[in-house]
């Protein structure tokens, strides 16, 4: 070989580096992005359950509590309601807010291992210039692209039925989905370290999800509870949730103390899943 093909090699070679280089400057800038898109195309096979879900949840939620339960408790508690409210006034705070937790009990199971076990697609992503961090992130994103919308329609239904006072309860819409993206991520860094499907699923709806929906003040207040089962309430984020939800929504009087509290509860839950999720997807990815 001559010193000018022997040039010439090297100058192909550099040339073919600098095209590697500059198209995978994108994905490592945005893979969280690309890493979301992904998943919410995903969705699409699955798009017309969404839509009859988040519109027909709230829909006979609402009529059944404000046609049939609520009026009857209207009757019994007098005209001061409950905390000074009506009823499904009370009860549509927790409901919205179980509705963004169900959202991402649904999003961070599941999807979460089929990206390891039954679609592997994180490991090709992961090969790309995309890495561990960006597609738990780009999962994160995705939660969160199909919560707020569920949760914006649930607030227009509750709007429609008369369970909010006011439009400042729109903040309802942010309550719910900082509850619903702490509970999330409390589970997600757990659905990423599964290696085998043994029926973990089912046991973080049977007991995980539904006893916190149970025993979190949803349909009565927490202090109606025995002061012995109070605790589940207190470390629950739907109870943060809803009581923030129902500060948001008819001014619930509470210290502001209390309300910080539920905040920082909620997002400390929240940055700690996210920081776990992270690792957890990285060290897998590496193995």
């Amino acid at each position: 070989m001559t010193v000018n093909e022997a040039r010439g090699m090297r100058s192909v070679t550099e040339a073919a580096r600098e095209v590697a280089i500059r198209a995978g400057a994108k994905p490592r800038r945005w893979g969280s992005w690309y890493v979301a898109e992904h998943r919410i195309r995903s969705m699409r096979s699955y798009l017309r359950t969404i839509i009859a879900t988040s519109i027909g949840n709230p829909v006979v939620y609402l009529f059944a509590l404000g046609v049939g339960l609520a009026s009857l408790v209207d009757r019994n508690v007098g005209a001061g309601g409950v905390q000074g409210v009506s009823y499904l006034a009370f009860v549509a705070p927790a409901l919205i807010a179980s509705a963004a937790v169900t959202v991402a009990a649904e999003e961070c199971t599941y999807p979460m291992m089929m990206g390891f076990k039954w679609n592997p697609i994180f490991y090709a992503m992961n090969a790309a210039p995309i890495s561990g961090k960006q597609i738990a992130n780009g999962m994160i994103i995705s939660v969160l692209v199909r919560m707020v919308p569920t949760t914006i329609i649930y607030f227009a239904v509750m709007l429609a039925f008369g369970a909010v006072p006011s439009l400042v309860g729109g903040l309802l819409v942010l309550t719910a989905s900082l509850t619903g993206i702490a509970v999330g991520l409390v589970i997600m860094p757990y659905t990423a370290s599964i290696q085998e499907d043994k029926g973990q699923m089912a046991m973080i709806q049977r007991f995980g999800i539904l006893p916190m929906f149970l025993f979190s003040g949803t349909f009565f207040p927490l202090s109606q509870l025995p002061v012995y089962l109070q605790w589940i309430g207190w470390i629950s984020p739907l109870w943060h949730g809803t009581q923030l939800g129902r500060v948001a929504s008819y001014g619930l009087a509470e210290p502001a103390w209390l309300t910080a509290a539920h905040i920082a509860y909620l997002a400390a839950l929240g940055v700690v899943g996210w920081k776990l999720t992270q690792r957890v997807v990285v060290r897998r990815l590496n193995k």
